[in-house]
């Protein structure tokens, strides 16, 4: 699994580039976690490539945004994997939260900016 991040514009943006497959889902969930802590208070958004749009990656990300919850800090998500985004929305919905899910990185990163000013 490699993961990835930059500061763009006061947002923290994390690229998964790969599936981290059962076995690493923890591990990739707690990765992103240990970034939003050290990132805080900044917005982030979690960049999802295609390599990566699978079902652990999703699990990861979801496990991801309740640490964000519990920091109450606000966290997205970008894929340009319409089946990645469709699985995202419906998991996030069935845990009984709202996950924002966007297809393009650039929007996912200006509406994270646009929600800290």
């Amino acid at each position: 699994m490699t993961l990835s991040h930059t500061v763009e514009n006061g947002v923290l943006a994390v690229t998964v580039h790969d599936e981290p497959g059962i076995a690493g889902r923890a591990t990739l969930a707690a990765d992103i976690a240990a970034l939003v802590y050290v990132y805080r208070p900044a917005s982030v958004v979690i960049i999802l490539d295609e390599s990566a749009a699978g079902d652990s990656t999703v699990s990861a990300v979801l496990r991801a945004q309740r640490t964000c919850r519990r920091l109450d800090v606000l966290m997205s998500v970008a894929t340009h994997s319409a089946p990645a985004r469709r699985m995202l929305e419906a998991k996030a919905a069935s845990s009984g939260t709202r996950l924002v899910v966007h297809a393009r990185i650039d929007t996912a990163i200006a509406a994270a900016c646009a929600t800290t000013v």
